[in-house]
């Protein structure tokens, strides 16, 4: 249908509408709560607008905003793939999400058609964190109390809940697939042991890792190197979480976790620092004292390993609506170039860049089969909503690193001794 016929239809219908707007068309069976329906009629997957609130999300928040508020509503019901994992549907929508804009007349025309009530938005979904110019008005970015916030929005949902997501590993940071066959255990054990590796972990020496989440990389240091590790997480339920899981291993002598903001860390001299998840969280403008830091925790020789998502270009961009809303608040990628610069302006040299992108695609993929077979569990554990969230998020996310929209970096880098020493071999030790 053309952009100048909606105001030429003879009665007025909500599919026609957003089909018309839908920039490059519908490719999904569209079908609204007036009867009216759009997209191709032999689509295995439908997407059903089952009442007004759910119009009304999508026309007052046009793009991955309004579609995010529908679905995890239950406003948007997409029938053919479970809720749990919508990875199709997110293929199939992935660059049709945002409306064009309507001319004068289309407006005018629309704006009768769906009466002014439906521009009115409602409340959005309990789900949704505050926009930004809220945030903005009850801190500075990156504050102490502005950050455990944000952290405290995203990772403090339920320990239960990411167990049946994550799995025993509890690791929610890309892993590393050693072969195409390997399971999500198998691949997260892969990706501690490389940070392990490249770090060149030995007995008796002490590392730092910020951002530990549940402790997986403290427990694998000191349960497979011999090495003393000491792990920092702003949420209380991973820190309690890791130091109930390092007792049960036996490993209290050697691990410890703290809650605490890594700017609060006072020990020094670490032959080693590893921040896995960490930097996404931490801000473009902050960079340069986040790396000062973490390079001034380390021994002369001392390893700094950065694993983190990066952009696939080295503008900072923050993150798309309803990521920032939903998912990750304050959350601001760059580049691994940009990351590379800021390490090397600190004083640190960079030894090794590792682009783990397609990993990444694999671990969300296997962490939405995780939600699928666990779905119920996850539902009673943290609602309805709550779980479509996820689904949604992950399989976005996974679509945005096949694209090769987003990518996954680790980089290495060491602090250089006064007379120039590193502490490198002459060849990567860490590669079988």
């Amino acid at each position: 249908m053309s952009s100048s016929s909606i105001k030429d239809k003879p009665a007025f219908k909500i599919a026609d509408v957003i089909a018309d707007l839908t920039r490059g068309g519908m490719p999904l069976r569209f079908e609204a709560y007036d009867g009216s329906a759009a997209g191709p009629e032999d689509a295995e997957i439908r997407l059903e607008l089952v009442n007004q609130r759910g119009l009304q999300y999508l026309v007052t928040a046009p793009g991955d905003l309004g579609l995010a508020r529908a679905y995890v509503s239950g406003d948007l019901v997409v029938h053919g793939e479970h809720p749990g994992n919508p990875y199709e549907v997110m293929q199939k929508l992935k660059d049709h999400t945002k409306f064009r804009a309507p001319s004068a007349s289309e407006l005018v025309t629309i704006v009768r058609g769906l009466g002014l009530s439906n521009l009115k938005p409602p409340p959005p979904p309990p789900q949704e964190h505050l926009p930004r110019w809220r945030r903005l008005m009850e801190g500075m970015r990156h504050s102490l109390t502005r950050d455990a916030e944000a952290i405290h929005h995203h990772y403090d949902v339920s320990n239960a809940f990411y167990r049946h997501v994550l799995g025993p590993s509890m690791a929610y940071t890309c892993a590393v697939y050693p072969s195409e066959t390997a399971t999500l255990e198998e691949a997260q054990h892969e990706k501690f042991d490389l940070v392990a590796r490249k770090l060149d972990l030995q007995p008796g020496q002490r590392l730092l890792d910020v951002g530990c989440g549940w402790g997986g990389m403290v427990m694998h240091a000191a349960k497979h190197y011999g090495v003393k590790a000491l792990g920092v997480t702003l949420s209380r339920q991973q820190a309690e979480w890791a130091k109930h899981a390092i007792d049960e291993a036996g490993l209290s002598d050697l691990a410890e976790v703290r809650h605490l903001d890594y700017r609060d860390v006072l020990e020094t001299d670490f032959d080693a620092v590893s921040s896995i998840g960490l930097t996404e969280h931490i801000g473009v403008g902050q960079l340069e004292s986040y790396f000062t830091f973490l390079r001034d925790k380390l021994k002369p020789e001392g390893r700094l390993l950065n694993h983190c998502i990066t952009r696939h270009e080295n503008r900072s961009v923050r993150t798309g609506a309803f990521i920032d809303r939903y998912v990750f608040p304050d959350g601001e990628l760059t580049g691994s170039g940009r990351l590379i610069t800021e390490m090397q302006d600190v004083g640190l040299e960079v030894q090794h860049s590792e682009n783990l992108r397609i990993h990444y695609a694999m671990t969300l993929r296997d962490w939405n089969r995780n939600l699928v077979d666990n779905w119920d569990a996850c539902v009673e554990e943290v609602g309805l909503g709550t779980a479509r969230v996820w689904g949604l998020y992950m399989a976005a996310c996974r679509v945005g690193f096949e694209r090769n929209e987003v990518q996954l970096h680790q980089v290495l880098a060491a602090k250089v001794a006064d007379g120039g020493s590193n502490g490198f071999a002459l060849r990567p030790t860490w590669v079988s």
